[in-house]
């Protein structure tokens, strides 16, 4: 069968492997879709499974209970503030970091880049890290949520594999302009290094944004639980004193509302970085990729 011109020809691997992206992509979506039809149906329709991937008996009262519920919109924004601090300083922390490391000059370079891979292989362990937040005086504040895990290793690694990869005349026509080592930093390398910067910032407010086991363990004040931990407490069956008083008192009341809030506060809980990734999307593969370039 010929072809008419500029007519594109699929070849069969071609074909398998959209065949292959398009499921895996399903395996992401359709969950995704099954939560918000879930939080979007009502509890009748909920308890007898008739819910797949649209929503059975529209109703928005799951949203409605999470926006009346105070705590919940104190949790958002607490944890909207902790990450972006978070992020901050892991970011800076970070840059700090891996810009020494990627110089052959800097004395002891084959000894801190083994004291900084060791910790990416062992740890203290859970209690010898909570008697260390205790005795610091970090227990039950926002900077035990934060200082503790504010570096990774492995974005050290990567930021560092990204300077190496970065022309060396460029600097090197800096200083001899004049240009000290911290100067060389902030105009010539951070400049061309914003993919990086981005992806890794995406990583680090991702996971932070995600996290609840350091605020299960460091936390007691209700004022301090991020949404993450909220959510957690909520999926576990530990619903709120105002979601009772919307729909009663009766026994089994979290029972039955319980999966159309749990799927609300999902998809609440989730927003704020699905807002934030397509301001990032564009550096995401390119940071990453560049990142992976040298060892």
């Amino acid at each position: 069968m010929n072809r008419r011109p500029g007519q594109k020809r699929f070849s069969v691997g071609q074909i398998i492997l959209s065949l292959c992206v398009l499921l895996l992509v399903s395996t992401c979506v359709l969950p995704f879709l099954n939560v918000i039809a879930i939080s979007l149906s009502s509890k009748s329709a909920n308890l007898l499974g008739k819910v797949n991937f649209w929503p059975v008996e529209f109703t928005a009262q799951a949203y409605s209970v999470i926006i009346k519920d105070q705590s919940m919109i104190h949790a958002l924004f607490y944890s909207v503030e902790m990450t972006v601090i978070y992020t901050a300083m892991a970011m800076v922390l970070t840059v700090l970091l891996a810009y020494p490391l990627s110089k052959d000059r800097l004395m002891g370079k084959k000894f801190f880049t083994l004291v900084v891979m060791f910790t990416m292989y062992f740890s203290g362990g859970l209690i010898p890290s909570f008697l260390n937040v205790k005795n610091l005086g970090l227990y039950d504040t926002m900077w035990a949520l934060i200082l503790p895990g504010v570096i990774s290793t492995y974005n050290v690694v990567i930021m560092k594999n990204f300077f190496l990869g970065l022309p060396r005349e460029l600097e090197e026509a800096a200083y001899i302009d004049g240009a000290n080592d911290f100067q060389v930093l902030v105009r010539i390398i951070l400049p061309l290094s914003l993919p990086s910067i981005a992806t890794l910032s995406l990583f680090y407010a991702v996971g932070k944004w995600n996290s609840f086991s350091d605020a299960l363990y460091y936390v007691t004040s209700r004022d301090l639980q991020p949404l993450q931990l909220k959510l957690y407490y909520l999926i576990k069956g530990t619903t709120s004193i105002e979601i009772s008083m919307v729909e009663g008192n009766a026994a089994d009341t979290s029972r039955n509302i319980s999966e159309s809030i749990e799927s609300a506060c999902i998809i609440f809980a989730t927003l704020p970085i699905l807002v934030v990734y397509p301001f990032v999307q564009k550096y995401f593969v390119q940071g990453a990729t560049i990142g992976a370039v040298k060892g």
